[in-house]
């Protein structure tokens, strides 16, 4: 990894060890707010795949496509990104012509990820594409996979996805170990890549940018400018601190972001946020956050399981409120949710975003005011009227005071 340090270097940072956290990078230097710190093209990526709309395979683009002669998979705008994808897509439209063309509509967007890896691999090792010290195979190798922490059910699927990319390939130096190895390390470590309003176009492997480790209280933040990962500091990084970024949503509650990062990434964080766990003030966020409103409207206190465990007491206010009542309009809402989505998924954006707007008064008589849920809701209306896809509804469907709360949630993380 000398010539990794040495390519660092010339970035203000360094790769270190640290006790329980393993690979990071610290600065050499002091960083500033906006400042880039480090960025890197994927080893390899691929675009979503989606039944409404395809993507170029060079910028990811959905405007004038279109599909590659050859393997009738891969789409591109134009003759720059073909070009500039030819190499190893050369070796991709062989092996996928190969199959029939109904086994060509099953390759998913992660079959297609680790094939081009290793054929990637082929190409650098051939030297019909440069290897550099942030560009090689050798950092994807270095990459920890968690195969020991991954349950038998997951290691069955890796295995199955192994053997069709080998079935796909057909290299005979190809280890279906390794591979299945290698899907768990793009579970941890592939980065979905999205546009500036936070769109998922894809998903790519970034071997660099996924040494930085994680912190519910990030210093930096990962932001894409096409391909591009750029981390960005996000406040004065001293030097000699560690590079943090967030793998996850921070606005949620202690145990549910645990909870997330247990799940995706086989680990529990312990920064200065999530210590916290079980504390006064961790207790009141996540009853904030995640927890329901006071009877009295005009009360902005939290609520805590009464000790007899049949409501929920105000610790501003003492007012107690039912447990059945609670259930009764989570319920509502729930099942509502699951008919927006059906909604949604049929293309009938109209009918969903009133079935939302319902949610949100429920939410509004369940839930603080501060809630994510209830943020979240209103967020899913706003993206449909900014996209301009449907007239407005209900033009006080984001009270003022809600917004007061954003702030407020933005304040209190």
């Amino acid at each position: 990894m000398e010539e990794l340090q040495s390519a660092l270097k010339g970035n203000g940072l360094t790769l270190s060890n640290l006790p329980e956290k393993g690979r990071c990078l610290l600065t050499t230097r002091d960083f500033h707010p906006g400042e880039v710190i480090i960025s890197q093209q994927p080893y390899v990526c691929v675009p979503n795949k989606s039944p409404v709309e395809s993507r170029c395979d060079g910028c990811f683009t959905t405007s004038n496509l279109k599909k590659c002669s050859g393997c009738h998979v891969v789409w591109y705008c134009g003759s720059t990104c073909q070009k500039l994808d030819w190499k190893l897509h050369r070796l991709e439209c062989e092996a996928l012509s190969r199959l029939d063309k109904d086994r060509r509509k099953c390759v998913t967007p992660s079959i297609r990820l680790m094939g081009k890896l290793y054929l990637r691999r082929k190409l650098q090792s051939e030297k019909v594409i440069p290897t550099t010290a942030t560009d090689s195979y050798n950092l994807v190798e270095a990459l920890v996979s968690h195969m020991p922490d991954i349950d038998e059910k997951q290691l069955v699927l890796y295995a199955q996805m192994a053997n069709l990319v080998n079935f796909i390939l057909q290299q005979p130096d190809i280890n279906i170990k390794e591979i299945a190895e290698n899907f768990s390390k793009f579970a941890c470590n592939a980065h979905t890549i999205c546009d500036s309003e936070l769109i998922p176009l894809g998903t790519g492997l970034y071997p660099v940018i996924s040494i930085i480790n994680h912190s519910c209280l990030p210093n930096s933040v990962l932001v894409f400018e096409g391909r591009l990962a750029v981390i960005r500091a996000v406040q004065h990084i001293p030097q000699g601190a560690e590079v943090l970024i967030s793998y996850i949503d921070t606005t949620g509650s202690t145990m549910t972001r645990q909870k997330a990062l247990k799940e995706q990434y086989l680990f529990t964080c312990t920064c200065p946020r999530c210590i916290k766990l079980g504390q006064s003030d961790d207790i009141q966020e996540s009853a904030v956050l995640e927890g329901y409103r006071c009877k009295d409207e005009g009360c902005n206190g939290f609520l805590l399981r009464s000790s007899d465990d049949k409501g929920f007491i105000c610790q501003q206010c003492g007012r107690v409120r039912d447990k059945e009542e609670i259930r009764k309009i989570a319920s509502e809402v729930k099942s509502m949710s699951e008919k927006a989505l059906m909604s949604l998924s049929s293309g009938n954006q109209l009918e969903a975003v009133s079935m939302y707007q319902t949610i949100e008064k429920l939410q509004r008589k369940l839930c603080h005011p501060f809630s994510i849920s209830l943020m979240q809701t209103r967020e899913k209306v706003l993206k449909e009227y900014i996209q301009g896809s449907i007239p407005c509804l209900d033009y006080n469907i984001i009270p003022v005071e809600s917004l007061n709360g954003f702030w407020e949630i933005q304040r209190m993380l």
